[in-house]
């Protein structure tokens, strides 16, 4: 299998420099300072037990050639980033003829769970995967991987539900880079759980460490109760827990700690968008379908775009404002 990396940042940096490690095929897709930093000097991959730095192929966009028919698309980016993505990549053709959305497999290695319904109006073949690999991107051409003993846990499976050849291969060839790779036939249950886990992304990006234990049991609750209205299966922390074990523990990179998660190194690298409205958002839809009042998460949503819109740094935003937009 050839992979093709659609999002080099935390999650696809770490992913696709391992597999480049392990042997694999790999081409990184980004733009940017950070795609002109991978060319120059390679990708650096900073890790508890040493830095490695892989070169590899880089693009911004499909190329003039056609794809390998072996080749496995790799969604990475962030979810507001998921329209343009596909619609990039979707109509690349692929050798023997028909397109990449005809013919090749495309992973959601993604937060959220709308991706996979977006890339299934494109891509025949979607394979969802729930993400625990706690990385960080700051810096253009440089991954921080926090995860050890293995720096993550990626299961995989069909969309909507299943599992097949493809996602074996896959899990095999994450399993020599060093990755944890259960094959689930109910993914999306544990992305649905994943999804609960990631509703506190926002609260960190807008207070730091320092949020409220009610508040952010409040947010969750939203989240478990529009999903019950639903009818969506997810996972419970204790099964999460148990699954993970000691398998993928965080350990500091050079003495430190991670920095943040996904939403609070939007705002710290002021990208000028985050997720908040696939993760947060999401609940909030779920809940206007079904008849369930989401204030927190909704707060929290107006609070993240507005520190985007205003440049309200990481961690800065007042908490007794965002106490009064939820009230």
């Amino acid at each position: 299998m050839r992979f093709v990396i659609i999002g080099a940042g935390a999650v696809g940096g770490t992913i696709g420099a391992r597999l480049a490690e392990a042997g694999r095929d790999v081409t990184l897709v980004a733009r940017g300072a950070h795609l002109d930093a991978i060319r120059d000097r390679g990708l650096t991959l900073r890790q508890p037990d040493g830095d490695v730095t892989v070169r590899l192929d880089a693009v911004d966009r499909p190329g003039d050639r056609p794809l390998p028919a072996d080749t496995v698309l790799v969604l990475t980016v962030k979810s507001q980033d998921t329209a343009g993505a596909l619609a990039a990549w979707v109509d690349a053709p692929v050798a023997g003829g028909g397109t990449a959305g005809e013919r090749l497999p495309l992973l959601t290695a993604q937060n959220g769970v709308a991706n996979e319904r977006a890339a299934l109006r494109l891509f025949a073949d979607v394979h969802p995967v729930c993400v625990w690999l706690p990385a960080t991107h700051l810096q253009p051409g440089v991954v921080v991987a926090n995860g050890y003993p293995h720096p993550g846990m990626l299961h995989i499976g069909r969309y909507p539900d299943g599992a097949d050849d493809t996602d074996r291969a896959v899990a095999t060839d994450l399993t020599a880079a060093g990755f944890v790779a259960p094959v689930r036939e109910d993914v999306q249950r544990w992305k649905y759980g994943k999804l609960l886990s990631n509703l506190g992304n926002g609260l960190q990006a807008l207070l730091g460490q320092d949020i409220p234990d009610a508040l952010a049991e409040r947010v969750r609750a939203e989240g478990v109760a529009v999903l019950a209205a639903a009818g969506i299966a997810h996972t419970s922390p204790q099964e999460e827990k148990a699954e993970r074990g000691d398998l993928v523990g965080q350990r500091p990179v050079a003495g430190e700690d991670r920095s943040g998660g996904s939403t609070w190194q939007s705002l710290a690298r002021g990208t000028g968008s985050t997720e908040v409205d696939h993760l947060n958002g999401e609940i909030v839809l779920l809940g206007r379908l079904h008849g369930v009042p989401t204030p927190a998460n909704a707060a929290v949503q107006r609070a993240v775009r507005r520190a985007v819109r205003e440049r309200i740094g990481a961690g800065a935003f007042p908490l007794t404002e965002l106490e009064k937009m939820i009230a």
